[in-house]
């Protein structure tokens, strides 16, 4: 099952309610908001009773942090995947590219509107721990952007970090734009951008 809430096991079983409840929460977050989400909504989309939301998550922000840490782990498997098929700490690098590329391309309900965890973020206040879920996410993305460099630049640690730091902003930029727009093309022309950069170190 994938956060936009596709069936992916092709089982056709009725899933756990907590399972519904995270898919539909996962759609309903990405396409209308967090704040403008209710409770009410989630569980009319998930087919349970309110009081099955409140069994499975404390409170809607438990839902929330709960919907982040599956975005979180939805990405890696994308990234985990990608790498598979890597050869060399190069095609690593890129992998990191191309897994943000493969969550653009999920067929969302009103197309692909950019980071969902950075569109959540945005709407959470400071301090709150959604934000650090997020900030941790984004601190992982750029560690294995940097171990990948560091196979390619041994020997090299301030490069290592200024080059991870360049490619995170690369790819977090064609993320925004490519919300913007609706589509995955400014992250395949950042992925391009980011094999260039590699060539030349």
């Amino acid at each position: 099952m994938t956060d936009s809430g596709v069936d992916t096991t092709g089982s056709g079983r009725r899933r756990p309610a907590r399972e519904r409840l995270l898919a539909a929460a996962a759609r309903r977050f990405y396409a209308d908001g967090v704040a403008a989400t209710g409770i009410d909504t989630i569980t009319a989309e998930a087919g349970v009773a309110k009081m099955s939301l409140y069994n499975n998550f404390s409170s809607k922000a438990d839902l929330i942090r709960a919907y982040l840490d599956a975005r979180h782990e939805e990405w890696l498997g994308l990234y985990r995947a990608r790498l598979e098929q890597a050869q060399g700490p190069r095609e690593g690098v890129l992998a990191v590219f191309d897994a943000y590329a493969d969550h653009a391309a999920f067929a969302y309900e009103h197309g692909f509107r950019g980071c969902g965890l950075l569109n959540a973020a945005a709407e959470l206040p400071a301090g709150d721990e959604g934000r650090t879920v997020v900030r941790h996410h984004k601190e992982e993305v750029e560690r294995l952007i940097a171990g990948h460099l560091e196979q390619l630049l041994p020997g090299r640690p301030d490069d290592v970090r200024e080059t991870a730091e360049h490619l995170a902003f690369l790819l977090e930029g064609a993320t925004a734009r490519a919300g913007l727009e609706g589509d995955g093309s400014r992250l395949r022309h950042a992925r391009s951008m980011a094999a260039a950069l590699l060539d030349r170190l």
